[in-house]
């Protein structure tokens, strides 16, 4: 299994495929275990390196993870057969915006690392599949240190992107469902719970 962590993470940079930093697997993965995690969707797969780290975290905790991209997606479900948990985790190849999940399915922990650029409409849609005491978690919230840099921004895409992620951090602020708190750790993570009223 350390093998093919080790693998994992050779590959995504010499194919600058982004994943997860280990700071911020690390606090997932205890969150995991304190938690009693059981039920896990993440969005964003890419070669599954956080699902199979999700996965592993404790004996019964399952992953479903959806991948839109289908080179990725492939690599993922050859990473998870190789780790030998593809009973512990569910790949999905579609677009998150596009899925349609069954509305009794309910989790413990949503993981949303996907298209940066998109983050308040996958927490819009997946909300309703949060079970009452869960929590949703976002990763990327500095995205390397431009977050609240926007302004000194000269490429307009990544301005564009920047200015996307800043403004999901202030929808995450004023929520009137969910509490949120903000982590310094790795590139930024928050971690989302319904408030009491729910």
């Amino acid at each position: 299994m350390k093998e093919l962590i080790l693998e994992m993470e050779d590959y995504a940079q010499e194919k600058n495929v982004p994943i997860i930093e280990k700071k911020s697997i690390a606090f997932i993965m205890k969150y995991i275990k304190d938690n009693n995690v059981k039920s896990i969707l993440e969005i964003g797969s890419a070669i599954g390196y956080s699902a199979i780290l999700m996965a592993s975290a404790t004996n019964d905790a399952f992953v479903t993870t959806i991948e839109r991209d289908e080179e990725r997606y492939m690599e993922c479900l050859k990473n998870v057969k190789k780790c030998g948990l593809d009973k512990k985790i569910n790949v999905v190849f579609q677009d998150a915006l596009d899925v349609n999940l069954s509305e009794d399915l309910k989790y413990d922990l949503i993981f949303i690392d996907a298209a940066k650029g998109q983050y308040e409409r996958f927490f819009e849609k997946y909300k309703y599949f949060l079970k009452e005491n869960g929590a949703i978690i976002t990763d990327n919230l500095k995205f390397h240190g431009y977050v609240g840099k926007s302004d000194k921004i000269e490429s307009k895409n990544l301005k564009g992107l920047v200015q996307k992620i800043e403004n999901y951090i202030d929808f995450l602020k004023d929520n009137e469902e969910f509490d949120t708190k903000f982590y310094d750790i790795g590139d930024g993570l928050s971690v989302s719970t319904w408030k009491n009223e729910k």
